[in-house]
């Protein structure tokens, strides 16, 4: 079993001397693009394979019991059940890594889970999802109340406003808060990328976050302007390395915002497999936040096995 991140001690030195070269990272992503291609062959292996690791999402202001239940459904039978005997995959066995909801929907998302007998573990926004601009009190409050009511993933937020001025002793102090409040749940930490400023801050923020215990660190809330890109999936996948070389800890990544098409998460599987290995291309280890990829990869494994492709109407409801 994978151990858990258990976090260290807050090292400031370590953070302070880390800078990041915009021109390597660009210069590793054309390779990457340009070299290192999953042959077609192989593409509808990748392209099954990467549904285990959605975490599938509604984060709406619309959610309800009955769309919840949906989903769960969805994500219990990513595949209608003529597609998954072409690919001559057993039934129930290919799911996706979690559904993503929000705090007040996490109960309706366990009970539409049990009713389909199966063990997707509910993961839920926290922490004054997307901009956390609420009081720490408030924020912590909320993580518990989704653990209560059946969570075992919690997505948080970081305090942006501590990144950008630097000031991440404190960006750690609160993370190991949340980190005690998550209890026996896993942890992710949403950087929200785009309002970061750079890379370099990118990076550190990665450092502290995973030195404060999270389990998983990721891109985007996916409502900010800029979410997950490569180069920055790059940095993060650099510092989960660094990180992993200097405690042990394997920590996972999950990018968020804007993947919508087979051919991008072909592109993130690639990044996963060239900077971290295989174990990054499990559910263990590697997330994808999404709502809307999964139909998009299920038009494309149909075209493969029948030469065309599915109507909207034809497939399962997300």
């Amino acid at each position: 079993m994978l151990e858990r991140n258990s976090g260290t001690l807050f090292d400031l030195g370590w953070v302070n001397r880390s800078c990041v070269n915009d021109q390597a990272v660009k210069n590793r992503v054309q390779d990457l693009l340009s070299s290192r291609l999953i042959h077609a062959d192989h593409q509808v292996e990748w392209l099954a394979r990467s549904i285990q690791c959605i975490d599938l999402t509604t984060l709406a202001g619309d959610d309800c019991p009955s769309n919840v239940a949906r989903l769960c459904s969805k994500a219990a039978h990513p595949l209608s059940d003529d597609l998954t005997r072409a690919l001559q995959i057993k039934h129930g066995l290919l799911t996706t890594g979690a559904v993503c909801v929000y705090p007040a929907r996490v109960a309706d998302a366990c009970l539409g889970l049990e009713r389909l007998g199966t063990n997707i573990p509910v993961a839920s926004v926290a922490t004054g999802f997307p901009t956390g601009q609420t009081s720490l009190k408030i924020r912590l409050e909320e993580i518990k109340f989704a653990v209560e009511n059946g969570a075992k993933e919690i997505d948080i937020v970081i305090n942006r406003e501590l990144a950008l001025s630097q000031n991440w002793e404190e960006l750690y102090n609160e993370l190991v808060e949340m980190r005690k409040a998550c209890g026996d749940s896993h942890m992710k930490s949403i950087l929200a990328v785009g309002e970061l400023c750079n890379l370099t801050n990118i990076y550190k923020a990665s450092l502290v976050a995973m030195m404060a215990g999270s389990d998983f660190i990721k891109t985007s809330t996916g409502k900010e302007t800029v979410n997950a890109t490569l180069p920055i999936g790059l940095v993060m996948c650099r510092a989960i390395r660094a990180y992993n070389r200097k405690t042990g800890f394997k920590v996972g990544f999950k990018p968020a915002g804007g993947i919508r098409t087979s051919s991008d998460v072909l592109q993130w599987m690639t990044l996963m497999k060239e900077e971290l290995g295989d174990d990054y291309l499990t559910p263990d280890l590697f997330r994808i936040g999404a709502s809307a990829l999964l139909n998009d990869i299920e038009r494309n494994l149909a075209n493969h096995t029948t030469g065309g492709y599915f109507l909207a109407e034809e497939m399962p409801m997300a």
